[in-house]
């Protein structure tokens, strides 16, 4: 089955790639999900659209991500959530969350998707986490849950 990516899928491609999968990962899971449109020829002509959305928001280089690494490094994330007596969280932190948290530290605006969080953030404390910046640059930086 042939079909054009809307977002990024691991191991797969990014937006805009036209892919071929097995009929059954497409039409159950890419389709449904949304990270993908069935390939047509009109459909293939959107590619150019996703493709310039694509670039606007990524980042262009290899040096510019070198850059956003530094930067994120250096940077202390505070996030304040509503927390129990034992620093238990109502809920989750969410990757929209984090994104936010940085955003509100003076880093640079990130795309939610590239975030990788070691499993549920749901007590306070200190987490790792890692955005995959390029295909060849991986940042880290530490996020503190914070009771607010």
């Amino acid at each position: 089955m042939k079909i054009i990516l809307t977002q990024e899928v691991s191991g797969l491609g990014a937006p805009g790639d036209i892919v071929e999968v097995k009929n059954g990962y497409g039409r159950n899971y890419l389709l449904p999900q949304g990270f993908a449109i069935a390939w047509t020829k009109g459909a293939e002509k959107q590619v150019t659209v996703i493709k310039r959305a694509r670039s606007a928001r990524e980042i262009r280089d290899l040096d510019h991500a070198n850059e956003v690494k530094a930067q994120l490094e250096g940077l202390k994330v505070n996030l304040k959530v509503r927390a129990g007596d034992g620093g238990r969280l109502f809920g989750s932190v969410t990757p929209a969350e984090i994104v936010d948290a940085v955003k509100a530290a003076s880093g640079p605006v990130l795309d939610r998707r590239r975030l990788e969080v070691p499993g549920h953030i749901k007590s306070t404390g200190t987490y790792p986490v890692k955005i995959k910046l390029h295909p060849e640059v991986t940042a880290s930086f530490d996020l503190n849950v914070v009771q607010g």
